[in-house]
């Protein structure tokens, strides 16, 4: 991620503020959300169109990007994809469509959070320092989690089940780590949305369904009859393990 740019001070250390690219084609919308994001001193990058979003992603490593999905050149489902594959990097997405399969389809490839145009830039601000403060995580003196053949490891981000290494979005992580750094105890979809997303949605718990389908998908052996990560009908999830 970014070493350079602006630094903050911070006792006697200098520590280098976020970078944050925004990929966006409509010029006011670009400038705004900019602007915006400036102001709280991240350092900000802009793209017009999805190539060049792809290409800067890649080149400089953002610590988050702002992405639109209606891009010329590479839409922004294709950028999400390409680049959750390449580098995972935490990804809101903006849209001006009302077709939710868009929004459900982004959350899957790897996005992390999603505003529908129009919306504040204040609560863009917002969403992105929540989300970096779940991904700015200390890589030293963290424990892991063992529960029987399954490991997961906070410094460095790793799970393990049997021995094979599984591939999840920085969310689907967080998710799992939530849940499993407190066995046996129930969430519902609006606290988990609260913890790990830094705010709540009212009437809305897609996010969360979304990525819990996700993550047992790739962790469970048979997602309809999982073994870790149970639902509790009519309250929400909860991790259970034999043996912890």
């Amino acid at each position: 991620m970014n070493s350079g740019g602006d630094l903050v001070k911070q006792g006697r250390e200098h520590i280098p503020m976020p970078s944050i690219l925004v990929v966006e084609d409509e010029p006011t919308v670009r400038d705004v959300v900019a602007l915006y994001l400036r102001r709280e001193h991240f350092n900000v990058s802009v793209a017009g169109d999805g190539a060049e979003g792809l290409r800067m992603a890649l080149e400089e490593r953002p610590d988050l990007v702002v992405l639109d999905l209606m891009l010329p050149q590479l839409d922004g489902l294709e950028v999400c994809r390409r680049l959750q594959a390449a580098q995972p990097t935490p990804v809101i997405i903006l849209t001006a469509k009302h077709d939710e399969s868009d929004v459900v389809l982004g959350l899957s490839l790897g996005a992390d959070d999603y505003l529908t145009k129009p919306f504040s830039p204040k609560v863009l601000v917002a969403r992105v320092k929540a989300i970096l403060r779940r991904t700015a995580r200390p890589l030293a003196d963290m424990p892991q989690l063992l529960f029987g053949d399954l490991r997961i490891e906070d410094s460095t981000r790793v799970v393990e089940l049997g021995g094979r290494r599984l591939d999840l979005t920085a969310k689907e992580f967080d998710l799992l780590w939530h849940l499993a750094s407190r066995p046996g105890q129930v969430f519902s979809r609006e606290q988990l949305l609260d913890a790990l997303w830094g705010y709540s949605f009212i009437g809305d718990t897609s996010t969360v369904t979304v990525h819990m389908r996700r993550l047992r998908e790739k962790l469970e052996p048979d997602p309809g009859e999982p073994r870790y990560l149970k639902t509790v009908w009519g309250v929400g999830y909860k991790f259970e393990a034999e043996h912890p």
